[in-house]
């Protein structure tokens, strides 16, 4: 890598240029504290995201437990829980004898789309997990896309949300009160209600109840939302439930119980045992996990003071707020056995949440349901019927979405009901002759191979970096040419953009192959974003049975879906419809839980194709070299790639807004506001709330007189949890903070201005800045944060930057150590079992039929 410098200060060379926290692990204190919008699953005071068992496995084997667990014959023991949990993961006892009653899912894998619209979750084919009773999911489900989500307050910053966290702060309660750093209670400015009766309706009741508890009542309208309308009566019942609302940590809920309950509260209360193994693994969903070992939740259980974790995970199957699976311990390269039932495996024990036990099935059965209904073309096909000679262009596109398809608060936000009238119109199938002289015309080897690969099967898994995007794009503009219904979904607004871009180069090469030209505006409809697609702003829209009227739909970034977004795409597509999963595996993965590109790969149940077309220029070379563990000196000699060294964090801070203001515009010609700054997380002395501050004094200085906002303010929307939107403030009113996100105008309503919806931009985490490319990237990298660096977390940063990589060094040997020694955070899945057991069974029926 260059050591060219374009500072004029003179300073010691590095060793070596890299980065926040991955995978949603916190970065150790004092580092940069990855939180709320930078890291899933990390928070400003130091979350301790329940132990990431050991190696993530290969996701579940089979569910063992659920809701009517204790049904018939009483609640087992706890000490008969220990036994049996134990006697699972030795191998001496099957998961499914844990309990006496089962209850079947109704359905079957692959059934037409009516089966798939009842639900959403088929049962899953012989040999496939069987949920055991159906028990409700551990309260309101919140928010799952962490990268952007409200993560606990930072009582520094005075947020509304934060809760009173001072040196007397409580680790854990105590009957009585008293003891070793457990100072009683203090006064409190409100009386406590008797009983729920005294208290006051609706919202006014919520806040009485917090106030009694030394909670704020900013705290009340989240406490609400999350609880629902009886909110404080069951505050008031079970202190407890605080824990629920986003943000709130165990020692502040302790501390509200023990106000509450006074002398009553103590740390054997069922009640708190409950509230944290729902808590713990939320926050394990934070972290990417959908599930968790029973042994690693029994020491997290152990750790916040619970006396018996047996009986508490006792307690929570019984009532359905938690399920159990087990997962079979594999060999390498072993795949599960389908008929073997007799023989019994070793397994480790999974507990998870319902919700994201659903999501993962559905998401298999789905896939599973795509690859069992696709009929390969033949020589009969590729005429269309007389009555569907529409063109895929002519389908009339939903809405383009110009702010970036990132309106609303969920994917499914706003999306129309179906047209009663419209047809529901068979996947067209183009001849072999076709679909090859589609791959014949393919601009280049890697092209034309996933052209055949998608000709031939419903599911596709194609790798490759940036400059294998044109690939996904030439499939999208060949299918189009051949009369299919086919688009592309990206996470960003920016990545929209370059797809359009790609689809309109890439349609000239298929020019013979279409009935008609196309026009220019056409390529811009085959490029959608993934949330605009699910809530029918942009893209065909659906068709009367609710399914996507596509054809063929290609996911590009897939490595950012997480779970729940991959269910409800699944199960958004009509039998026969062509998939295509495409994505840099070696970028961080989704803020939400699970790794569902990086299951598909592993199970390898369905054609995959590895593009050959490299990254070209310096930054392309650096980056190519990071995705396979090594850190090389490239030749920068239009100092694209720079290293420019500090030795703490306010040498960080000063070198990063010297590059952006002055050095990068003077030396590479690339404006400040076309340079973006990438951290390691919002917190510390060089996160991105430090280097955010000195970038606004210096580029736009001014009171905050909005909000803490300017008129033209660089900013980070984050319209939903999980995604933001870069944009400018333009101004501000009665109806809230005006900004500029994508070239449209958006309104940010005034009580929802904050650090959660809206933050300064000129720095962001580089989980923030998946999906989208600058002209100039700067690469702040200070001491603390060398604990929280991986390989993805420095390939995802690095390769933000399109024209020049500036990268600030200040952590030395921990840079290429990461690069070469830690290539993710592992994560705990089920999916990519579940795919293997659909192939498995899918190979038995075939040879069977």
């Amino acid at each position: 890598m260059s050591p060219d410098r374009l500072s004029d200060e003179a300073a010691p060379e590095p060793t070596a240029p890299g980065p926040e926290t991955t995978e949603g692990e916190t970065a150790e204190a004092g580092t940069s504290g990855a939180e709320g919008q930078g890291a899933p699953g990390a928070d400003a005071s130091g979350v301790d995201a329940p132990g990431a068992p050991g190696a993530a496995g290969s996701g579940g084997a089979g569910v063992a437990g659920g809701a009517g667990a204790a049904g018939q014959g009483g609640v087992p023991t706890a000490a008969a829980l220990a036994a049996a949990v134990r006697a699972v993961e030795s191998g001496e006892r099957s998961a499914d004898s844990f309990f006496t009653a089962r209850s079947p899912r109704a359905g079957s894998t692959g059934a037409a789309a009516g089966g798939r619209k009842n639900g959403g979750v088929p049962a899953p084919a012989a040999g496939s997990p069987e949920r055991a009773g159906q028990g409700g999911s551990a309260g309101p489900a919140p928010e799952t896309a962490a990268a952007d989500r409200p993560g606990p307050s930072d009582t520094r910053s005075g947020a509304p949300g934060s809760l009173q966290n001072s040196p007397q702060a409580h680790t854990h309660p105590t009957p009585n009160g008293d003891g070793p750093n457990r100072p009683a209670p203090a006064e409190h400015a409100a009386p406590h209600p008797a009983t729920t009766a005294d208290l006051a309706p609706g919202l006014d009741g919520v806040r009485q109840v917090l106030t009694a508890g030394g909670a704020p009542e900013a705290l009340a309208g989240k406490t609400a939302e999350t609880l629902g309308e009886r909110a404080a009566e069951a505050l008031r019942e079970d202190p407890w439930q605080l824990l629920s609302v986003p943000g709130v940590r165990p020692e502040q809920a302790d501390g509200f119980a023990r106000a509450l309950l006074g002398p009553a509260c103590g740390p054997d209360d069922e009640r708190r045992a409950q509230a944290l193994v729902g808590w713990l693994l939320e926050q394990a969903a934070l972290a990417g996990h959908s599930a968790l070992e029973a042994s690693a939740l029994r020491a997290a259980l152990a750790q916040r003071c619970v006396p018996d974790p047996d009986e508490a995970l006792q307690t929570a199957i019984a009532e359905g707020a938690v399920l159990v699976f087990q997962d079979a311990i594999e060999t390498p390269g072993a795949r599960p056995a389908a008929d073997d039932e007799d023989e019994e495996q070793p397994v480790r024990v999974l507990l998870g949440l319902d919700r994201f036990a659903m999501a993962e099935e559905s998401v298999a059965d789905g896939l599973a349901r795509l690859l069992n209904t696709f009929e390969e073309p033949s020589d009969a096909d590729g005429v269309a019927p007389e009555s569907d000679e529409k063109s895929a262009d002519d389908e009339g596109d939903a809405g383009d979405d110009e702010d970036g398809g990132d309106g609303g608060d969920r994917p499914d936000a706003g999306a129309p009901e179906p047209d009663a009238e419209s047809p529901v119109r068979p996947v067209r199938q183009p001849s072999p002759a076709q679909w090859e002289a589609a791959a014949t015309a393919a601009p280049s080897p890697s092209a034309a191979e996933l052209i055949r690969a998608a000709a031939r099967s419903g599911l596709v898994a194609h790798t490759g970096a940036e400059a294998a995007r044109a690939e996904p794009a030439a499939l999208i503009a060949a299918a189009r040419a051949l009369g299919l219904r086919a688009c592309g979904a990206t996470h960003t607004a920016d990545g929209r953009a370059r797809l359009s871009q790609q689809v309109a180069e890439a349609t000239e090469a298929f020019a013979d192959l279409a009935a008609a030209p196309g026009a220019p505006e056409d390529a811009a409809k085959a490029a959608v974003t993934l949330s605009g697609l699910l809530a029918g702003r942009e893209g065909p829209g659906r068709d009367a049975d609710g399914a996507l009227a596509l054809d063929v739909l290609v996911v590009l970034d897939a490595p950012q879906l997480d779970l729940e977004t991959a269910a409800m795409l699944v199960e958004s597509l009509t039998d026969g419809t062509r998939l295509v999963l495409s994505g840099d595996p070696g970028m961080l993965w989704s803020a939400g839980p699970g790794r569902l590109f990086a299951d598909v790969l592993a199970a390898r149940c369905c054609p995959q194709v590895a593009s050959r077309t490299p990254d070209f220029g310096p930054v392309g070379e650096l980056v190519s070299g990071i995705g396979i563990g090594e850190l090389n000196q490239v030749e920068a000699p239009g100092k694209e790639v720079v290293i420019v060294p500090a030795r703490d964090p306010g040498e960080a801070v000063h070198r990063t807004v010297q590059l952006v203001a002055d050095s990068v515009p003077r030396a590479i010609g690339i404006p400040a506001e076309q340079t973006q700054v990438i951290t390691v997380g919002h917190g510390g002395a060089a996160g991105t709330r430090a280097l955010n501050a000195a970038l606004k004094e210096r580029l736009n200085p001014g009171p905050g007189r909005f909000g803490g906002f300017d008129p033209g303010d660089r900013v980070a929307y984050s319209p939903a949890p999980g995604r933001i939107v870069p944009g400018t403030v333009t101004g501000a009113d009665a109806a809230g903070l005006h900004l500029e996100c994508a070239g449209a105008p958006v309104v940010v309503p005034r009580e929802r201005v904050g650090a959660d919806t809206v933050r300064h931009g000129w720095a962001i985490t580089a989980h923030q800045a998946v999906g989208t490319r600058w002209p100039a990237a700067v690469v702040v990298l200070p001491g603390d944060a060398a604990k929280g660096l991986t390989r993805a977390w420095v390939y995802t940063a690095f390769g933000r930057a399109e024209r020049h990589l500036s990268v600030v060094q200040g952590v030395d040997q921990a840079l290429p150590r990461a690069v070469a020694e830690i290539p993710a955070k592992e994560r705990t899945t089920r999916l990519r079992t579940l795919l293997q057991l659909h192939t498995v069974q899918a190979t038995a029926d075939a040879l069977a039929g």
